[in-house]
């Protein structure tokens, strides 16, 4: 598939019109109504938008044009298998000149690679046909590239196919095994199982992948032209930095959505069946407006949608996410839904559109036994605020409410788990931070053009919670975690516990491209009503960097943990489990440090940290996930896949028993004793769903080994008779 993500990794802030102000360009541009106007447009202001106000702005030169250039071809044929040498060869030409193309106002570039890869993608498509028609042998020494890095692009259309038999005889053979496996064990639970042949079960596996990749050149074709000149912008983005990024205008609505935890809809979750396209009710969310209707079922199929009594839409056909925009409204409106209930009745379902609220997104607490007392733990999945609503919810507030919750639970400690936290908002990690050390600093934020500038912890109440505190990160704790993980060191206020964070010190803002083309542009938008020509989207782009207290930045390096436990993810994909990975990430660097006074409540690190390796070299869990990174490296430098059934199945049962091994440690884990804060268990009880959410949820949590070792760790602070003096004259 095509290699586009849009890193959530981020901290947006507000941006003022003043921000339009401050850049210097101006140019006309006689209308933005066709789509190639509006899409030269887009990437002129994009550009200029860069040029004039990105924290460090690279040149458009040569060593640009060619990393796009690498870049593009990466993103649209990653695994090598449309794209051949003699395409590659048509387009160097353009290798240098893209810098040349945007002064020019050009999209001669994009244009042709996605031309080319278009024309690829229908030709490609006999292959998978043509070769799944024939039955496949699984005795020679044949083997496949896995790494597409280490592949060459085929040579010519011959080439291709024969690229293309391996690939799906690997599919094949994976599936083949899985069916004997399946096969074997069913024999093995009933005797009277009638059994297939060999060549009965590859026939089957071959029907199976034949399917799939139906499925996956469906998707392909869905992919628009406009998502496919988004990639292209993005790539010309990333060249300056990993979280610089284009939104085009839905997507700018889907961002505020993510941030927000809430939106305007009905809060019926929706997904496709890719067998017969239908759209149907994946769930219900528990105190939306569906759940309060009553009506919509999960396992509906949703054929038409209405605005109140307005004539309905047929959406056969439509894309999932043009069926959400149908849905989704003002709030106190009405949507009528036509749906298919499973018995067949076809039913108009009225429903009044209201504010629907993520509950995954927001903090959440709970309560564990433990030797020492309870122990309280606080999952934050973000760092959360409405930047659109006022009276919308921020996690700075959520937290401030469970730890009170925690509080009044007397618990002995409390653990904040920021695991897999990819950031948020800053003047949350501000306000948050002050829960913890009350008055003073907590990050200092420098732009290119200024001195830094110190952002300042001002709680209401003088530091909340003053016993012991482990904060929990891993390398996909980024941004807004990495500020408090890194604050909370300073201050030695916490113990940070886990992996070494992502490594991401920018500071990003949200620019409305809208705002930055001339009036007479603005105009003619404006007045342009077809499809979504009113505007051009919006520009996550990076302008400030920001700096831990002690003048250390967390760009690149990100936050060492105090106490370093096994990290799942070690072996896996580094480019997307690293900012230093990224080759476009902006350098570290340090500055003078602010002035501070640490709280000193944790001054026996050492002495934890030996502690707690004692018992992860003792725990053969976490000596299981060591020898599962040291397996997946290894892997990964031999990255080549035997397609031999016998060397195939030596090969896999070598990771299978890392699985079996994993499989048995679990039964035999120790699970932790966790209950709900009271203040919950009233909001927890008032459906089935709901109460089989959190009893899932607390059986998630009970069996994780890393939150089991942040118990001990509390237990030996609790042991030190930790107690923070809150009236350490912070400045």
């Amino acid at each position: 598939m095509l290699r586009f993500m849009k890193n959530k990794i981020l901290i947006p802030l507000l941006i003022t019109a003043v921000l339009a102000a401050f850049f210097s360009f101006k140019y006309s541009q006689a209308s933005a109504r066709s789509s190639e106007d509006k899409r030269k447009l887009v990437v002129e202001t994009v550009m200029k938008t860069i040029q004039g106000g990105h924290y460090s702005a690279r040149p458009l030169d040569d060593t640009f044009s060619s990393r796009v250039y690498t870049r593009m071809l990466s993103a649209f044929d990653y695994e090598k298998q449309f794209l051949t040498k003699q395409d590659v060869n048509r387009l160097r030409k353009y290798q240098f000149d893209i810098d040349d193309e945007i002064r020019a106002n050009s999209l001669e570039f994009f244009d042709s690679v996605d031309a080319i890869y278009l024309r690829r993608l229908n030709s490609s498509e006999k292959y998978y046909t043509q070769i799944l028609a024939k039955p496949f042998t699984f005795t020679s020494n044949e083997s496949i590239q896995t790494n597409p890095e280490k592949l060459e692009y085929a040579s010519d259309e011959s080439d291709l196919s024969e690229r293309w038999r391996l690939l799906l005889k690997s599919r094949v053979l994976a599936k083949y095994m899985d069916l004997k496996t399946e096969q074997d064990k069913k024999v093995k639970d009933s005797a009277n199982y009638k059994t297939k042949s060999d060549v009965e079960l590859e026939a089957q596996a071959r029907e199976d992948v034949k399917k799939f990749y139906g499925r996956v050149f469906k998707q392909r074709h869905k992919f628009k032209d406009d998502e496919r000149f988004t990639l292209y912008v993005n790539i010309l983005t990333e060249m300056q930095d990993p979280h610089t990024s284009y939104f085009p205008p839905a997507e700018k609505k889907n961002f505020d959505v993510a941030m927000s935890g809430s939106f305007f809809g009905i809060g019926a979750q929706l997904k496709e069946d890719i067998e017969t396209n239908k759209i149907m009710v994946a769930s219900i969310v528990t105190g939306s407006p569906s759940w309060k209707q009553g009506e919509l079922k999960a396992g509906d199929e949703i054929q038409k949608v209405a605005q109140g009594d307005k004539t309905p839409v047929d959406i056969q056909g439509y894309e999932i996410d043009d069926v959400v925009k149908l849905i989704r409204g003002e709030k106190g409106t009405e949507v009528r839904l036509t749906v298919k209930k499973a018995d067949g009745a076809i039913k108009v379902v009225p429903i009044k559109r209201d504010v629907v609220q993520l509950e995954e997104t927001f903090a959440k607490s709970a309560i564990i036994k433990s030797k020492t007392g309870a122990i309280g733990y606080i999952r934050l999945p973000e760092f959360y605020a409405d930047f659109n609503h006022t009276s919308g919810r921020s996690c700075a507030a959520d937290i401030a409410i469970e730890v009170k919750k925690l509080k009044d639970a007397n618990v002995s400690g409390i653990i904040l788990d920021l695991r897999d936290n990819g950031g948020g908002s800053l003047g949350d990690v501000v306000d948050m931070s002050g829960l913890f050390v009350g008055k003073g600093p907590v990050v200092q934020v420098k732009t290119n053009r200024a001195a830094p500038s110190t952002l300042r912890a001002q709680p209401r109440d003088s530091g909340m919670y003053d016993g012991p505190l482990v904060i929990m990160v891993n390398q996909n704790s980024a941004s807004a975690s990495e500020i408090l993980a890194a604050a909370m060191q300073d201050y030695k206020r916490a113990v940070i516990v886990g992996a070494t964070t992502y490594g991401k010190g920018t500071v990003q803002k949200m620019v409305s491209l809208d705002d930055m083309v001339d009036p007479m542009t603005r105009l003619h938008m404006a007045a342009d009503t077809s499809s979504d020509n009113s505007s051009i989207g919006a520009l996550k782009l990076t302008m400030e960097k920001f700096y831990r207290i002690n003048g250390g930045s967390t760009q690149l390096k990100g936050v060492t943990p105090d106490i370093t436990i096994p990290d799942r993810f070690d072996g896996y994909d580094d480019e997307e489990l690293g900012e230093r990975n990224r080759k476009s990430a902006l350098a570290w660097d340090e500055i003078a440090p602010s002035t501070y006074k640490p709280t000193y409540s944790v001054n026996n690190i050492k002495e934890l940290a030996a502690l707690s390796a004692r018992r992860v070299s003792a725990d053969p869990t976490f000596n299981l996930i060591t020898e599962n990174a040291k397996f997946l490296k290894r892997k990964k430098e031999d990255s080549r896949v035997s397609l031999n059934e016998v060397q195939y199945k030596k090969e896999q049962d070598e990771i299978n028993a890392i699985s079996k091994k994993q499989e048995e440690l679990d039964k035999k884990t120790v699970l932790l004793e966790m209950t709900n804060p009271v203040a919950d268990m009233q909001t927890i009880s008032r459906d089935t769903s709901s109460v089989a959410k959190n009893t899932e949820w607390l059986k998630r949590l009970s069996k994780d080994i890393y939150i089991s070792e942040s118990v001990n760790i509390i237990n030996d602070m609790v042991k030190t008779g930790m107690k923070v003096n809150m009236g350490t004259g912070m400045r």
